[in-house]
């Protein structure tokens, strides 16, 4: 039995045939989203209902295959429960959600997207604070996680120059041995997000990456955003207009649940309707 078999064990198949629909699920996990002819991300009329509320009502939306993608809008236009169907953490009323071709989320469980490609940050983040820099990334390694395998694990030569390479990328290497709970806010959100790269995700989900830091820390995460776009797809939630500004290719405007607005940066803040639910504000 292979890492990812190891990792799937006892999870039960959403639909189908048990042993048909977890060998389906498995294979489309190892192959990864085939972006070969399309979006890495697709949500086509996907609706989401609490008690009556549309949390989402009908929402379409597409990401390409090293997009960074902007996502605004008023508190309660659906962006978290957005993120959280497409990491499986909700399931919709109605819908239908692919990564890539290939891979329908929505007939796979919270772990197998995260293994298939999607990583989530949240607001806060979250790193073993008593452990280093270094053990954090370590840690986060996309290896087989068994017991035995995790006992007998001994980090080679290439194991190194990626954690090398990820603590260059997020500004860390100089605080590689210092323990994560003595880094300031932002240093804290720069390992969580080096952390989930060393998981190899092909799609990055970021909600609210900047709130909390300082404008020197702000600056810093715009010029990873975009050092990291194009090798990976990257959707980032967030209220700080200047920091979008600095990143923004496509801005999706969300109000209601639905797509109000989408295009640049500069039509979507001359967009009256933008203005009306939100930039107004």
């Amino acid at each position: 039995m292979n890492a990812v078999e190891s990792k799937m064990e006892g999870v039960h198949a959403s639909a189908g045939d048990g042993a048909t629909e977890y060998g389906r699920v498995v294979r489309d996990i190892e192959a990864g989203p085939d972006v070969t002819h399309g979006p890495i991300l697709y949500l086509d009329d996907i609706t989401v209902a609490f008690d009556g509320f549309k949390a989402l009502n009908k929402l379409t939306l597409t990401i390409m295959a090293g997009e960074l993608r902007c996502i605004i809008g008023p508190n309660g236009a659906g962006k978290t429960t957005m993120m959280d169907v497409i990491t499986g953490k909700t399931r919709p009323d109605s819908g239908t959600a692919f990564f890539g071709q290939t891979i329908d989320l929505l007939r796979m469980t919270e772990p197998q997207i995260a293994h298939a490609g999607i990583g989530r940050k949240f607001q806060k983040p979250t790193v073993f604070e008593n452990h280093s820099v270094f053990e954090n990334l370590e840690l986060a390694m996309k290896t087989d996680k068994r017991v035995k395998a995790t006992w007998r694990a001994q980090l080679d030569s290439a194991a190194l120059d990626r954690i090398a390479d990820t603590l260059a990328l997020i500004r860390l290497f100089d605080e590689a041995s210092r323990p994560a709970g003595l880094l300031s806010h932002g240093q804290k959100q720069w390992l969580e997000i080096g952390m989930l790269l060393m998981q190899e995700p092909r799609l990055l989900l970021l909600d609210e990456p900047v709130a909390g830091m300082t404008d020197a820390e702000t600056e810093r995460t715009a010029e990873l955003f975009n050092t990291l776009a194009g090798k990976h797809s990257l959707i980032v939630v967030e209220h700080d207009m200047d920091f979008v500004g600095r990143i923004a290719r496509t801005v999706t405007v969300l109000h209601e649940g639905s797509v109000l607005a989408e295009g640049p940066m500069d039509v979507v803040q001359a967009d009256d309707r933008v203005i009306e639910v939100y930039l107004g504000r």
